[in-house]
């Protein structure tokens, strides 16, 4: 009997503990709580950026908070915030206990990281509301690269979607986003921005309704399609919410709430970490040859962090050689802007071919090859022939899974030669032909870099040497010292397996 009476209570402690935890769990499904949720993991990239200024003393907000202090308002306070942002909006933005997780997200759970996405937007919001209002859209559309990147250019999906705006490569380039082994420009903030603002706009002309257009955006126009086929012909996102991917469900709520959170950070005490540089002090020039950031940071003393920052579309930290006239563009900082154009063939370390100090060496070029796969070959074995990655074989071909099959043609880019005319170096104490030096640079010398003075010991043996460090490659060498991995692999008898080991020296180029 007492065996019995002992099971009895377990089971109706079992019980009530199920009917205590379910409708919290079931309230939660419309939530954002796995830790999948793409908004979580943008917001998450955030942590590693390095461009923000060492945060000074706490800026006393007119409300008073204590530095610490997370506010909480009750949900009129909410409802009636929302209906004022809505009032003035295009796009209907409902306040319901999604949204409200969402903007507890925000503001409760990542509030350090909002500071920074905050800080961003100094950086980019100038930018993309200039395009918006170009294409005539509504400029609440700015803050979807909130909820698509976390404002992060540098932001990659793991279905490898990229940039401010996500785009994938197949999508990036039907919008003009072209996409090499030296540039990515679906990583362009300014270019990407353009055409988000063009696939929106198509997205519109499909459906008429700026709901619909963001479910669209996020898991394609057929989804969206398929969705209201399956709720019976339904013509709005809230009724055919259900019928879409779980992402997509929570992909308007998301984009609501970011519209609260960028309007109200001020009234849950949150302040915008500082950018090392806002729009306004950025400037863009154009780059006629191929050149290193490592060049252009020692020449105008900017840091290479910021260069790459800035320019999240060039991948190797190098701008290639322009193709077919075309020049390619250059984020600076606007006060360095003046000391590059002055600076410009100096940087570039070109001189005229008649230039008796002028010497050939061979620039990397990407040449466009097509692989043929073979049976029982794999990408990772391709990747390996290639002398690529699998994420760019998967990038350049748009491949969504990592199967192939026979027969198949991929394309992959290697690099190529081309030469150009470098001074290496020039005569001591004069200046490149025709370069005026500028008040606020120092004068830019075209010579081998290396990571070290040369010293007498150096001179003497009639060599220039480099010291290797972690990480360094044959290819990270060559360009920071202006030759070719083929030129350092002569110097010091490698050959086709060889070894770089930290510390150590090795010829980088004749004294």
């Amino acid at each position: 009997m007492n065996l019995f009476r002992h099971f009895f209570l377990l089971t109706a402690f079992s019980l009530a503990c199920l009917l205590l935890v379910v409708p919290h769990a079931s309230a939660q499904n419309d939530s954002i709580r796995y830790k999948d949720d793409p908004v979580v993991a943008m917001l998450d990239s955030l942590a590693r950026m390095n461009f923000f200024l060492k945060p000074g003393k706490p800026i006393k907000s007119k409300y008073n908070f204590a530095p610490d202090s997370i506010p909480r308002y009750e949900e009129i306070m909410y409802e009636s915030r929302m209906a004022k942002l809505d009032a003035a909006s295009p796009f209907d933005l409902v306040y319901n206990p999604i949204v409200r997780g969402f903007i507890d997200l925000y503001f409760v759970r990542k509030r350090e990281l909002v500071s920074r996405m905050l800080g961003l937007s100094q950086l980019y919001y100038p930018m993309m509301e200039e395009v918006l209002d170009k294409y005539n859209l509504p400029l609440e559309l700015r803050h979807l690269a909130v909820i698509e990147s976390a404002l992060n250019p540098n932001a990659k999906s793991r279905s490898g979607a990229m940039g401010l705006w996500q785009f994938m490569y197949t999508t990036g380039k039907l919008y003009g986003l072209s996409n090499t082994s030296y540039v990515d420009e679906r990583a362009d903030p300014y270019k990407a921005t353009i055409a988000a603002a063009e696939y929106l706009k198509y997205l519109y002309s499909l459906f008429g309704d700026w709901e619909m257009v963001l479910a669209a955006y996020n898991s394609g126009p057929g989804t969206v399609m398929k969705a209201m086929r399956r709720s019976g012909n339904k013509k709005t996102y809230w009724e055919i919410r259900p019928f879409l991917p779980r992402e997509t469900q929570s992909y308007v709520p998301a984009f609501i709430a970011a519209n609260y959170v960028m309007n109200y950070y001020t009234e849950h005490n949150i302040i915008p970490a500082e950018p090392r540089k806002s729009f306004f002090q950025t400037d863009t020039v154009n780059i006629k040859q191929q050149v290193s950031f490592a060049q252009i940071s020692s020449s105008l003393n900017i840091p290479i962090d910021d260069l790459i920052f800035l320019n999240p579309m060039y991948k190797r930290a190098v701008v290639p050689y322009p193709a077919d006239s075309k020049c390619y563009e250059l984020i600076l900082p606007a006060d360095k802007v003046g000391s590059f154009v002055t600076n410009e063939v100096a940087i570039y370390s070109c001189l005229k071919k008649d230039s008796a100090s002028a010497t050939a060496y061979s620039s990397p070029q990407e040449v466009r090859k097509i692989y043929t796969v073979q049976k029982g070959e794999h990408l990772n074995l391709i990747a390996r022939t290639c002398k690529c990655t699998v994420d760019d074989l998967r990038t350049w071909n748009g491949l969504s899974s990592l199967a192939v099959r026979p027969g198949q043609k991929l394309i992959y880019y290697s690099a190529g030669t081309r030469p150009i005319l470098v001074a290496l170096p020039p005569a001591p104490k004069a200046n490149p032909a025709n370069v005026n030096v500028s008040k606020q640079a120092p004068a830019v010398t075209a010579s081998v870099t290396p990571n070290k003075p040369i010293n007498s010991a150096m001179a003497l043996s009639g060599f220039v040497y480099y010291t290797i460090q972690k990480g360094d490659t044959l290819w990270d060498i060559s360009l920071r010292n202006k030759t070719t991995v083929d030129e350092i692999k002569r110097l010091n008898g490698f050959g086709k397996v060889y070894k770089l080991v930290p510390g150590s020296k090795i010829k980088v180029a004749k004294a």
